[in-house]
């Protein structure tokens, strides 16, 4: 592999053209051996007294250096020509050789003159040079794969040597187009929010990388890859729920809620949830400035939203029933087609004047640590009593604010129900936890707070929410016997009331005696004798047996029948015998019924003796059914015809003229 630069080929031709034309003219004392040219190809690097050449002489002759350009870089030993410097490529002019001029002197001779000419040849001593340490690219987000964003190459003092590259990329976000061309390529899309710079390391090596050549120099810089954002984004409405789809990524807003009074105008931005209108750049590295404005829902022009900040005022009062919806609109000032929508939903409320407040500034509650989930906060240690919050509202007459929420402000220990019963959330150590409580009105969201103190214990009883202890049950017994006592005074002043001033109950009684008397003892009636008063029943109860015998009697005495035979008033039928239990449920159910006067419509109220008149003796033991007229005085009480009272006295006369051993039982 010829070494020399090809730009002293031609130099190299003329001197051989000149030296062998000289040559041929004279005879020489000294000559280089094989070197007709006198061009002499020597490397770099050498070590001092190294030889450059070596001259050939006749006997008797003598060299000497005449000349040398540059001085000082060689000398002659007898005949060798040697190097007293070392000689560097990288400081020599291949355009203009190293010379030297030799002179061959002999006694009684010519001398010979020689112009040798050095060329320093190039030697691979030097390692590879980039201009930095370290260089910066800017690479935009999103690029497409194998699109170039920099050519960064290195130097090499040693003129023939071919360089070869390595680039060390962390996640192979980037490589080179080939390894001696140091073009660097995009091999992945990359997003700023997920990588914002790439720090790589760019090698350079003289000669193949991987070969086991002797000589060999590297040499390596820093590259630094910014991510660089474009503008790909609208604004973002905070908060927001971030979604990725593919290399997109969008967020979205649930919007604003808030609340105005109706007929007041607010002074300042109203106070919205879960925050005040808010939007940033999506595209977070350039952060481009927003603007707002109202696209709709602005009625009246009540309300007005600031382009810069985004806090809405009030312009007017509200004279109109809610809910508003406002459809706000943030976009960026410098391209407004990037914008984002977004709602602000406004609850009009009657105002309040006054907050609710708890009843009490603090509160302190007791649980066990093994109460379990669920489990109700205690007033104290030694009471199953559960511990309550109560709030009240000025607003309200009575206090009472049906529109009331608790919450716990932080923590999730612990939780409180909208009765404001405090619930253990989650397993707790022992120790003392401290907690701000917060009471909201939901119609206005005007609120204050109340601290409570738990301290939760190692161990112990608990209730449970939903369940009751066993003090709890004794006191619900205690309360329902008491609530049963209080009954039963009930029924026994009704009954007692019913007995004194009732007339029917009196009646009840009366027929309950006669009954025990024809029974023939106070054991009640006989088995299988049943007496049936007619007349003992409601005027309206038509369909019943002894409503209609009742009514066949006083069909006769409307017919004339003044005197009628007792056997015909008296109807003596044979009857199935009657169980008496049958009878006092009789009594019982139909007791109305049987406590009616006799032959009458009316019901009497006096207080006295009763007659039932018989005109023969009634066996009791005889199955027979009996027919009782009442006495004509108390058929005449309380009767409103006439005509019924002189037909009864007219019935009761032919009676007792027709039957002398007449039977009358008085003071039942």
């Amino acid at each position: 592999m010829d070494l020399r630069p090809k730009g002293t080929t031609a130099v190299f031709v003329l001197l051989v053209l000149f030296t062998f034309c000289k040559f041929s003219e004279t005879q020489n004392l000294c000559w280089v051996e094989n070197n007709v040219a006198l061009l002499i190809f020597f490397p770099e690097n050498n070590e001092i007294g190294a030889t450059v050449t070596t001259l050939t002489a006749e006997a008797g002759v003598t060299a000497t250096i005449t000349r040398q350009d540059p001085e000082g870089l060689f000398s002659l030993n007898e005949y060798d020509l040697i190097a007293v410097t070392v000689l560097d490529f990288e400081t020599f002019d291949p355009n203009k050789p190293h010379e030297v001029n030799i002179e061959c002197t002999r006694a009684e001779s010519p001398s010979t003159t020689l112009n040798l000419k050095i060329v320093v040849e190039d030697r691979n001593d030097n390692p590879p040079v980039f201009a930095q340490s370290q260089y910066t690219l800017d690479v935009d987000e999103l690029s497409k794969v194998d699109t170039s964003v920099g050519l960064i190459t290195a130097t090499d003092p040693d003129k023939t040597a071919r360089l070869f590259y390595q680039l060390d990329s962390p996640e192979g976000e980037f490589d080179l187009e080939t390894n001696f061309n140091p073009n660097i390529l995009v091999t992945k899309v990359l997003d700023y929010d997920k990588t914002k710079q790439v720090t790589m390391t760019l090698y350079v090596q003289d000669t193949p990388i991987g070969s086991k050549a002797e000589a060999s120099h590297t040499a390596s810089t820093t590259i630094i890859a910014n991510i660089i954002d474009i503008d790909n984004r609208p604004p973002w409405i905070q908060p927001c729920t971030e979604a990725v789809l593919g290399t997109s990524k969008v967020c979205m807003s649930s919007g604003y809620e808030g609340t105005v009074n109706l007929n007041e105008q607010a002074t300042g931005p109203l106070s919205l949830k879960p925050g005040p209108v808010l939007a940033i750049d999506g595209d977070t590295g350039r952060n481009e400035p927003i603007g707002y404005a109202f696209l709709g829902g602005n009625k009246d022009d009540v309300f007005q939203i600031d382009n810069d900040t985004g806090s809405i005022t009030m312009l007017k009062p509200v004279g109109f029933a809610g809910p508003i919806v406002l459809s706000v609109m943030a976009y960026q000032k410098e391209n407004a087609d990037q914008f984002a929508t977004a709602t602000v939903i406004l609850k009009v409320v009657i105002s309040s004047k006054f907050p609710p407040t708890f009843v009490k500034l603090s509160y302190e509650g007791f649980i066990s640590k093994d109460a379990g989930l669920d489990s109700l906060v205690l007033e104290s240690k030694t009471s199953n009593r559960p511990l309550r919050v109560q709030a009240t509202d000025k607003d309200f007459s009575d206090g009472y604010n049906p529109n009331l929420r608790f919450e716990v402000v932080a923590g999730t220990d612990f939780s409180i129900t909208p009765e404001g019963f405090i619930l253990m959330a989650k397993t707790v150590s022992p120790g003392t936890v401290h907690l701000e409580m917060r009471v909201v009105d939901t119609d206005n969201e005007e609120s204050s707070t109340a601290s409570l103190v738990v301290e939760v214990t190692s161990g112990g009883q608990q209730v449970k929410a939903g369940e009751f202890s066993s003090g709890d049950m004794a006191a619900v017994g205690a309360s329902l016997a008491v609530v049963i006592v209080l009954c039963s005074v009930c029924i026994g002043l009704m009954v007692h009331r019913i007995k004194g001033h009732n007339t029917d109950w009196k009646k009840i009684s009366e027929a309950s005696a006669f009954r025990s008397t024809l029974g023939g003892g106070s054991g009640g009636p006989k088995v299988g004798v049943q007496y049936c008063n007619e007349g003992f029943q409601l005027d309206a109860d038509s369909g019943s047996v002894n409503s209609k015998l009742a009514a066949d009697l006083e069909n006769k005495l409307e017919s004339g029948l003044n005197k009628t035979t007792p056997s015909a008033l008296l109807q003596t039928t044979s009857s199935p015998p009657v169980d008496s239990s049958s009878l006092a449920g009789s009594e019982t159910i139909d007791s109305e019924k049987e406590v009616k006067p006799i032959l009458t419509k009316e019901r009497r109220n006096e207080e006295g003796y009763k007659a039932v008149w018989f005109k023969q003796d009634v066996d009791p033991s005889t199955k027979e059914e009996v027919v009782i007229i009442p006495d004509a005085g108390e058929a005449d009480a309380g009767h409103e015809e006439d005509d019924d009272t002189e037909e009864e006295d007219n019935l009761r006369t032919d009676m007792d003229s027709d039957d002398e051993d007449g039977l009358m039982t008085d003071d039942l």
